[in-house]
């Protein structure tokens, strides 16, 4: 679902109330895409002037984002409608359904927040966080009915990047991650639900690709802009139509564990072949060829996959060459 099919007012978030806490950059984009999804959104921050600061400043935003083609017509007169200000976070929160805090990523700013979320809001609110780092089970500590309580983790721009982290505690109910993936839906986004470990999982992979590709640049093997011309251009690439067990499955599982024993030359512990994978090959399952792999799609369906491959890749460079070159150098 898109932006402007969100603007429609979808009919599942129309008579949901929820309140942002917390009313910067994160906060009020997200706000804008819950408000353009259809819910009547609360935006409290530390004063009612700071929330009403961002407010009028999200509503300027998206007259450009409007005159930039990214915002369809109307978008701002849906956020006057739906996003209002609140004077403080008791006031945001008192009836909200669903409330995300978005408060700066300090433990201490988030447990004084949930806090007092959790003394205002009704005992049945779902309260999501959108923290990136901090254990949920640790900020829980400060919600009443922690079974209510989950990460809810929004990426940068949040109106424009689809995907969202949800991270249920040990005490989480099922329920309330039936209801927040609902919610996030309803706003035109996707989910994918993942335990409380450090990082949780879109942060482990980003940190640890940086965290080898740092090594490089420090090492002296390639430049910081080799680097990145590599992965924007060849393995990144296909990150926009497939993840790291579909273009494994592709590739061929088999060839992946080939691969591996090359690394393990160089690199022995730092490439160490995974489990999941080498029991795969033992057991003959080396992806789209042999219709099984990580994600078992049939030998059947190969030619119908590559032929969209090859035309997604083909419609990328396309659009690449129509946007030109960021904005970088």
């Amino acid at each position: 679902m898109t932006i402007s099919e969100t603007t429609e007012g979808n009919p599942s978030n129309a008579a949901r109330k929820i309140a942002v806490v917390g009313s910067g950059y994160m906060g009020g984009g997200i706000a804008q895409v819950l408000a353009l999804g259809g819910a009547r959104v609360a935006l409290a921050d530390v004063s009612a002037e700071v929330a009403q600061k961002n407010f009028d400043r999200l509503l300027v935003e998206s007259d450009q984002f409007i005159a930039d083609g990214l915002f369809p017509e109307g978008a701002t007169e849906i956020l006057k409608q739906n996003l209002w200000a609140a004077k403080d976070i008791e006031e945001a929160v008192s009836d909200a359904d669903f409330i995300e805090e978005c408060v700066p990523e300090v433990l201490e700013i988030k447990h004084q927040s949930l806090a007092r979320i959790s003394a205002a809001a009704r005992p049945d609110a779902v309260i999501g966080s959108n923290t990136s780092t901090i254990s949920i089970a640790a900020l829980a500590e400060a919600v009443t009915n922690p079974e209510r309580f989950l990460g809810v983790h929004f990426s940068n721009p949040s109106p424009f990047i689809p995907g969202v982290e949800i991270i249920p505690h040990a005490e989480t109910s099922a329920a309330t991650v039936a209801a927040s993936r609902e919610l996030v839906h309803a706003a035109g986004k996707q989910t994918a639900v993942v335990k409380d470990v450090t990082g949780f999982v879109l942060n482990r992979l980003q940190y640890a690709l940086f965290h080898e590709a740092a090594q490089l640049v420090e090492q002296g093997i390639a430049t910081a802009d080799d680097v990145d011309t590599l992965v924007r251009t060849t393995f990144g690439f296909r990150l926009p139509f497939f993840g790291p067990f579909a273009i494994a499955d592709m590739a061929g599982l088999d060839v992946y564990n080939f691969c591996y024993k090359s690394l393990q030359t160089g690199f022995p512990e730092r490439f160490a072949t995974p489990k999941i994978l080498s029991d795969l090959v033992e057991a003959g399952k080396l992806g789209t060829k042999t219709g099984a792999g990580f994600l078992n799609v049939p030998a059947e369906r190969t030619p119908e996959l590559i032929a969209y491959r090859n035309k997604a890749y083909v419609a990328m460079q396309k659009l690449i060459e129509e946007l030109g070159p960021a904005p970088i150098n």
